[in-house]
């Protein structure tokens, strides 16, 4: 198994708290080298809590001799610029969502790293986790009968810090390119990617460049099949899916975010029946990870991803034009 030299750009919190320990496990797929920050201060404090090497500047982390891929948690608006640079020096990227702030950028990117013959993923980590299998399969059977609809709500409380980069409109900031991304990214893995979006509503709130909450309403554009979906930065903490058929109803919470460790409940009802269904716990950040891996060592199912990812982009700019609101 080749070992992949992979290097951070960027000190997020869910580097820190998620990603990069889960890299740190996975030792016989990944060696990081190092996380870069353009404050020497903060590079240094970083590194050492996870006991990595620090890394001053982006670009020094970029030209480091051997370096395979990175991973960018870096606010949506530097995204395009960084990943542009390292698939032009042939490194393997994963990317934080949204992957970048208008579909053009990310056509351009996937169409870039199609031509390099490099993986570009997406961090939707939940696509990994074994409930999301778990659910599939239960649709599959036949439990909840034909599938009708589906809704998924993920929003959470205020930030306590006011200069927050999801509050920054010039850094790619809103409840849409967060939060909502999650929703339209399930939105396709249980209606299609043939959707469109028919309505849509972003809300500002006093003193804020960027939209704090909103949902939309999407359906397929050669079936019957719709999905409603809401998200917000400034209200009560969902997870949730709901998946209504023709005989039955499928829920359950924490969709998005199950920790290493959650054991993940399935919620089945039909009729007067009640039938809970459990999943084991799973890291689904290890099991991204192992998906990046095997993208960029072996490259089968690359294709597939870009795909997505431009699929993604585009549901992301109809929300955006059907509420009339201006990225």
């Amino acid at each position: 198994m080749k070992t992949l030299n992979i290097g951070i750009l960027g000190c997020a919190q869910i580097a820190e708290r998620s990603v990069i320990p889960a890299m740190q496990s996975l030792r016989r797929e990944f060696n990081v080298l190092g996380v870069a920050s353009r404050d020497e201060s903060k590079a240094n404090a970083y590194a050492k809590r996870l006991g990595v090497e620090p890394v001053i500047g982006y670009d020094t982390l970029l030209d480091w001799v051997g370096l395979d891929a990175v991973y960018i948690p870096l606010p949506n608006g530097l995204h395009a610029e960084w990943i542009e640079k390292a698939l032009n020096k042939g490194i393997h990227v994963l990317v934080e969502k949204s992957l970048a702030c208008t579909p053009e950028e990310v056509t351009r990117l996937n169409e870039l790293a199609a031509t390099k013959q490099l993986a570009l993923v997406e961090n939707f980590q939940f696509r990994f986790h074994p409930q999301l299998k778990a659910i599939e399969e239960i649709v599959a059977s036949g439990r909840i009968g034909q599938l009708r609809s589906m809704r998924s709500s993920f929003g959470f409380p205020p930030f306590p810090d006011a200069e927050n980069i999801r509050y920054d409109k010039a850094l790619g900031g809103g409840a849409l390119l967060d939060a909502g991304a999650y929703t339209l990214k399930l939105s396709q893995i249980f209606l299609g990617s043939d959707l469109n979006v028919a309505a849509a509503n972003l809300n500002k709130e006093a003193g804020s460049e960027v939209d704090i909450w909103g949902g939309a309403y999407l359906k397929q554009k050669n079936g019957s099949l719709f999905s409603e979906v809401a998200f917000g930065f400034d209200q009560q903490y969902q997870c949730s899916l709901e998946l209504w058929g023709s005989i039955g109803r499928l829920t359950t919470n924490r969709v998005f975010t199950a920790p290493a460790g959650y054991e993940a409940e399935i919620v089945i009802e039909s009729g007067m029946d009640r039938d809970v269904v459990k999943v084991e716990s799973a890291n689904h950040f290890q099991n991204m990870l192992k998906h990046f891996h095997q993208l960029a060592v072996e490259g089968e199912g690359r294709e597939q991803e870009y795909a997505q990812n431009i699929n993604q982009a585009r549901l992301i700019s109809e929300v955006f034009a059907q509420a009339g609101f201006t990225s």
